[in-house]
């Protein structure tokens, strides 16, 4: 369980979902009281600020579609009023950085392409293998006869 506060919320992310708790009177006032879970699919994006010597940075969980990013100076009070962002103050910044990242790596898991399942072997393939082994010589003729009685009565 990853953690991170900040200014008016928290985030906590325990791999499969990100947890968005508000605090103290900023975070209650705006966004009220209560726990918003979002699960790890339903995030299609991570927007970060970093924050400055003089103003604050956020954290913003984009779900579904792209977000319109809002016109330069005006992005840290957008955010603020946000319910998937978390505003966080420079001291704050390494928690937020850690959290980023296990989402994002997440985020890419989830989009990254399946591995076919191995296709199982057929009957007429495995019958063939033990008559290979069989002429081989490594099967006698009565061993075959056992393992195709096996093959068969599946």
């Amino acid at each position: 369980m990853i953690n991170a506060s900040g200014q008016g919320g928290q985030l906590a992310f325990d791999g499969q979902y990100v947890s968005i708790t508000r605090n103290g009177f900023l975070g209650r006032a705006s966004h009220g009281r209560g726990e918003k879970k979002l699960h790890i699919s339903s995030i299609s994006a991570v927007q970060w600020k970093p924050a400055g010597p003089m103003v604050n940075g956020f954290i913003q969980l984009s779900l579904g579609g792209a977000d319109r990013q809002a016109a330069k100076g005006s992005r840290t009070m957008n955010a603020a009023k946000d319910e998937n962002s978390v505003v966080f103050t420079k001291k704050q910044q390494p928690e937020f950085e850690q959290l980023r990242a296990a989402i994002e790596q997440a985020i890419a898991a989830g989009h990254a392409p399946q591995a076919p399942a191995a296709a199982a072997p057929s009957l007429a393939d495995e019958l063939t293998k033990l008559a290979a082994l069989r002429d081989q010589g490594i099967l006698s003729p009565a061993e075959f006869e056992a393992q195709k009685a096996r093959l068969l009565a599946q």
